[in-house]
Formats: C-alpha cells, structure tokens, sequence
C-alpha cells in the first residue's frame, strides 16, 4: 500500500524543513505528487531518514524487532564467531537491513578465539597470512573486514603485529573491502591509522590523543564509531578491577578513563574526521558490557552530543554519513527513490537530541513497524 505522510518536517542532514507531504510507494520515497492509498497526518512531527547502527552483534530476530522499535532500520553487525548466524537475518522483511564482517581478524591464542568462541580460520599469523584471511572471509559472506588491533602492555593480551594489521588492510583493498579496526588504546588507534583502515571503532581508554596522533590524523583520513555507551561500560566493569586499579596505580598510562574517550571524539572531530553513531549492542555475557538493542542508539546520540558534537552531526553520523562511509547508496537520506526507511519524531531532534525518543512511527523498506 502507498501512504502519504502530510505536514512532516524532513529533516536535510542539518535542520528540518516546513511541513511537507512525503509519499512512500514500493518501499522507496516516490516523487513529489504522488498519489496514494493512505495518508497519515504527521502534525509537523520530525521525519528522519532510519538510523544506521554502525556496530551491533546480532544473533536472532528479537534483537533486530527490539533495534527497530527504536527507529534503527539498517544494523552493521561487527563480528561474529559464525558468520552464517547473523547472515540468515539479511534480508527479512520489516526488519533492519543487516550487513556482515563475519569473524574478525586476530592474533593466534588471542581471547577472542580463548573466550568468545572464533576458530583458528579467524587468527593471522602474520603478514603473509593476510591474504588467505580475507578469502575465508569473502567466502563465508562478509560485506567488510573486520580486525582486532589489540595492545600488548594490557596483561594477557595477544596483539597482531603492526605489518600483518597493514596486510590485512591491503588485502581486504585489494577485494574491494572496507576495513573497521577494532582499537582500544592510543597506540592501537596509531598503528590502525597507520596501518590505512577506513574506520576505527571504540576510543582510547587509558590517555588522550597527543599532538603526533593529530599530526598523523592530518596526514591520514578515517573515520571513527566511538560506542561511547561500550567504553562507559567497559571503564566501569574492566578499569574497575583490582588488577586494572593496581597497574593504573603503578602506570599511570594504564588507569582507565571515559574521559579518555570523549577526548578521543574531540579529536577526531576537530581534525574534521567523520564521527558515526555505533552502539556495540549486544547481550553476551562473555563482554565487559552488554547493551541493549535499538534503545542503546538513543544513548549513544545523546553522548556523542555530550561529547561536543551538534545535534545535526550526531543525526548525519547515524544517517547519512553512517551511509556514504559503507555505500549504502539507497539509503541515509529522505529523497526520491531512496529506501523509505523512515523515523517519526516528535520535537525537533535537530535541535535536543533527546527528540529521537519520542517516537511516532518507524517505517523499513516501506512497512511500518507495528
């Protein structure tokens, strides 16, 4: 059925417009005029393009039906120990939209193979072991390559070495691959960036960013996906343990901090980076924090305001930019022949992000979410 949607004020990627008539006809946004079945009354509520979450794990339908209750409408699932899991949720219809890394590049006896269940195709050995990683990887169906960039000065930790990090970049560039690093020092985002990942996600935890890393930002361009709710969650659950505490003690450069990763965003925003809004979700009880699905995205949003961005850049990053960053072509935006995914809001969330949760209709690929 095509619906109408009168007196919305769509939002253009950096305020709302005067109320206007959005047609969804096929599960795209038709052309102005046209005409349709139903129509729904907006009320001058605010009208968004669906969020993107650009970092969830997903395992079953009850996440994404929780992820789109909330307006998210495309989940990027960040890892799995199979990929076939989170890949038999592509494509359901009225769900989010979902795309794959599959298992992630990491060091062999790392805790991700110890303790979160991936399997010996998912280690690199080393740089020359780069290439047949990225195959697996394409075959089991990933849509981007994923790689732990861990840091050795954390007690247990095994650490892929800088020169095989960069192979993995080079090898997934040579498929056509985006590459996310996950990062969670100073000196893991320093070797991300040098290495040439396209994105890096999560932040420093345990200093701030100095001027080199400001100087090689200015050489280097890459995105970010902070999960700012993550890295509260992982400051409390892991920094908060006596073993961190003592190390934090004796090592000053080792002592948890959020305000650490908000300094990160900082950052990158004033190096003129992309900031994306990615949440972590997930509900496994082997990571440090589990956050929930949909709603999380809301908090995100809200700390990344916190954070020093506008409501607008915080809106862009989980629409329109989460979806130039991954060439989600079809979607991002509110236009002719895009995707009709769709987020209802009353207030004006370009203005207080706390508007996105006053939700008053999520539409996926056209239909609306019930």
């Amino acid at each position: 059925m095509s619906t109408a949607l009168l007196n919305a004020r769509v939002f253009d990627g950096s305020r709302l417009g005067d109320p206007a008539t959005v047609v969804i006809a096929n599960g795209l946004i038709a052309p102005p005029g046209t005409a349709a079945a139903e129509t729904i009354d907006a009320r001058g509520a605010a009208l968004l393009p669906g969020l993107i979450d650009t970092h969830v794990h997903v395992t079953e339908v009850a996440h994404l039906e929780a992820a789109a209750r909330w307006g998210v409408t495309t989940a990027l699932d960040m890892g799995c120990w199979d990929a076939g899991i989170p890949g038999r949720l592509k494509g359901l219809p009225g769900l989010p939209d979902v795309r794959i890394a599959g298992n992630l590049a990491n060091a062999p006896g790392s805790h991700f193979v110890k303790h979160m269940g991936f399997g010996p195709s998912s280690t690199v050995t080393g740089p020359q072991d780069a290439t047949r990683f990225v195959a697996d990887r394409v075959a089991e169906g990933a849509d981007y390559i994923k790689i732990a960039v861990e840091d050795p000065k954390i007690p247990g930790t095994k650490a892929l070495s800088p020169e095989t990090v960069a192979a993995v970049v080079e090898a997934a560039h040579a498929t056509g691959l985006l590459t996310i690093a996950h990062v969670v020092s100073a000196d893991t985002l320093t070797v991300a960036v040098r290495a040439g990942a396209d994105i890096v996600t999560h932040t420093a935890l345990t200093s701030e960013l100095d001027a080199a890393f400001e100087a090689l930002l200015a050489r280097r361009r890459v995105v970010i996906v902070p999960t700012l709710t993550m890295m509260d969650g992982v400051v409390r659950n892991i920094g908060g343990k006596l073993i961190m505490r003592v190390l934090g003690t004796l090592m000053p450069g080792m002592r948890m901090r959020y305000e650490h990763a908000t300094a990160t965003v900082s950052t990158f925003r004033k190096a003129g980076m992309t900031v994306l809004v990615g949440t972590d979700s997930n509900d496994n009880v082997k990571t440090p924090c589990q956050v929930p699905y949909g709603e999380s995205i809301h908090e995100e949003l809200r700390r990344l305001v916190d954070a020093g961005l506008t409501p607008a850049e915080a809106l862009r990053g989980a629409t329109s930019a989460a979806a130039d960053t991954f060439g989600l072509a079809d979607r991002g935006v509110i236009a002719p022949g895009r995707r009709a995914d769709l987020l209802l809001v009353g207030g004006d969330p370009s203005a207080d992000i706390a508007a996105t949760r006053d939700i008053r209709g999520v539409w996926i690929g056209g239909t609306r979410v019930r």
